[in-house]
This record gives structure tokens, C-alpha cells and sequence, in this order.
């Protein structure tokens, strides 16, 4: 599979569970903003909804760096709301129901057991992808380390310069040169 950095990310179509409402989510009606779409296995596991409660717990970061997070499983969205009533209710950002598994082989997530890994996909307000990580499905992963990364893509862009190892806000960049 081809990477999708600096691609425009797969536009997608589907219903999602937030705060409780069903509703309908598109990708590409986020443009303008930079989103991070959180792929995860299933629903009423172990790491699931630890990793979706520490994002919201720094939802209010992400939204002052203008970033919307979006999450997706092969969970339908009755399978959501039932978790998102149960287990998950402080979760305000859109919980993706990608029961035809599409978005997960668009994005390169799908695995054989016909579940998702932990891929964590941040794209630009432009909709390209500037950031692919993908985890085993046992490894949850660190909410500090992904806000650091949208700091640093969009401070390369908007001052061109590069962002060295453990390179954090306000620290100095490095010109290309």
C-alpha cells in the first residue's frame, strides 16, 4: 500500500454516534480545519475507551490548535451509542460507524480479524495527510505525543521551518537550508 502522506485524505460518508445522537459526518465538511481521525478496534474493550477519554480529556487543546477529532470503528452505530452511554459519555467528538469496513481499507487500518489497528491519521486544513502512525491492536497510544505533532505541522507551515527531534511549541525551528 502506497502511503498516504501528503495525500488528499479519502473523503468519507457515514454515521456516527455524538453525544448520544446519531447523526451523519463527512470528512471533507472539516476542510479549513486540521482533524485527527483516531481508528481504533472495537468498542467495550480495554484500551478503546481509555484512548477516547484521555483525547477528550484535551479536547479544548486540540480546539485551540483549530483540530477536530474524529473517531472510527468497525462498530455499528447502535454498538455506539450503547458504548457511548455505558462507558464513554464524557466523548463529545464523533464517533465514526464504519460497519462496511471502507474507511478502515482506505486508510490502510484493516486487518484480517476484520478490525481495525490504532492508526492515527493528521490532516491539514488543506484535507492532505501530514501524519501516519499505526499501532498493534494491544498498544494505546499517547495524546501528549499527538498534539506535539500538530504543533509542529503547523508550525512548518506556517513558517517553513523544520522541527528537530523532541522539537516542542516555542521551541526554535531549523531553516532549510
Amino acid at each position: 500500500m502506497t502511503s498516504l502522506i501528503g495525500h488528499e485524505a479519502p473523503n468519507f460518508v457515514a454515521q456516527a454516534v455524538k453525544n448520544g445522537e446519531i447523526i451523519d459526518v463527512q470528512l471533507k465538511e472539516y476542510k479549513g480545519k486540521f482533524v485527527v481521525l483516531l481508528f481504533y478496534p472495537l468498542d467495550f474493550t480495554f484500551v478503546c475507551p481509555t484512548e477516547l477519554v484521555a483525547f477528550q480529556h484535551k479536547i479544548e487543546e486540540f480546539r485551540k490548535r483549530n483540530t477536530e477529532i474524529i473517531a472510527i470503528s468497525v462498530d455499528s452505530v447502535y454498538t455506539h451509542r450503547a458504548w457511548w452511554n455505558h462507558e464513554v459519555k464524557s466523548v463529545s467528538f464523533p464517533i465514526v460507524s464504519d460497519i462496511t469496513k471502507t474507511i478502515c481499507l482506505n486508510y490502510g487500518t484493516l486487518i484480517d480479524k476484520g478490525i481495525s489497528l490504532r492508526g492515527t491519521y493528521i490532516i491539514d486544513a488543506d484535507g492532505l495527510v501530514q501524519h501516519v502512525s499505526v499501532n498493534n491492536l494491544g498498544i494505546g497510544r499517547g495524546v501528549d505525543e499527538v498534539l506535539r505533532l500538530v504543533d509542529a505541522i503547523q508550525y512548518h507551515k506556517s513558517h517553513g521551518e523544520v522541527c528537530p527531534a523532541d522539537w516542542h511549541l516555542g521551541d526554535k525551528g531549523i531553516r532549510p537550508t
